[in-house]
């Protein structure tokens, strides 16, 4: 004899909300990892995304894109958890943003300037609007396409390389600023 569905805190069953875990949970703790440049606060992320989704009244609307919403969450959750944390110093940066890109091959001075370049901007995306540091962290950390994040944000391709755009000027500005201060 089959037992009748129960209310679950999700729409559906919790069966549910495991597959839907099992099935992203992967591409959120990556997106919370690429912003917070830390396991531990991406798993604190990973685990806030889906306490959000646990707790979302059984009435909400369907997800019609699941992946692209948690990505989108995790990625808000990860600003969040960056901007709240209470910084205890700076690190000085004399580093070149062609620096970024180095690999483990490079020379160990390489891989530190490219780590605190990476701290530097991280600090300075936390002080970005919301939906500016949104953009910028799915376009150059997830590597999402300008379609793409139109797609996944509901804007226009338009809309989306200004806000780049304008982002890029204005972190190009802050590093310009910083490396005549650490000068």
């Amino acid at each position: 004899m089959s037992q009748p569905p129960r209310p679950g805190p999700f729409p559906g069953q919790p069966a549910e909300l495991e597959e839907l875990f099992q099935a992203h949970h992967a591409s959120v703790l990556h997106a919370a990892y690429r912003i917070t440049g830390n396991a531990t606060d991406a798993e604190d992320v990973l685990q806030t995304v889906f306490t959000r989704l646990l707790r979302r009244p059984s009435d909400s609307p369907a997800m019609e894109n699941a992946g692209a919403y948690l990505h989108r969450v995790a990625v808000n959750a990860a600003l969040d958890l960056v901007r709240d944390r209470q910084e205890g110093k700076n690190q000085p940066l004399d580093a070149h943003i062609s620096h970024l890109a180095e690999g483990p091959a490079a020379a160990p001075d390489r891989q530190q300037e490219a780590r605190e370049l990476r701290d530097f901007l991280r600090r300075a995306i936390r002080r970005l609007a919301p939906r500016a540091a949104e953009i910028f962290s799915l376009h150059y950390f997830e590597g999402y396409s300008n379609a793409q994040i139109a797609s996944m944000l509901d804007l226009s391709r338009a809309g989306v390389a200004v806000a780049l755009h304008r982002t890029r000027a204005r972190l190009q500005e802050e590093i310009r600023s910083f490396m005549g201060e650490a000068s």
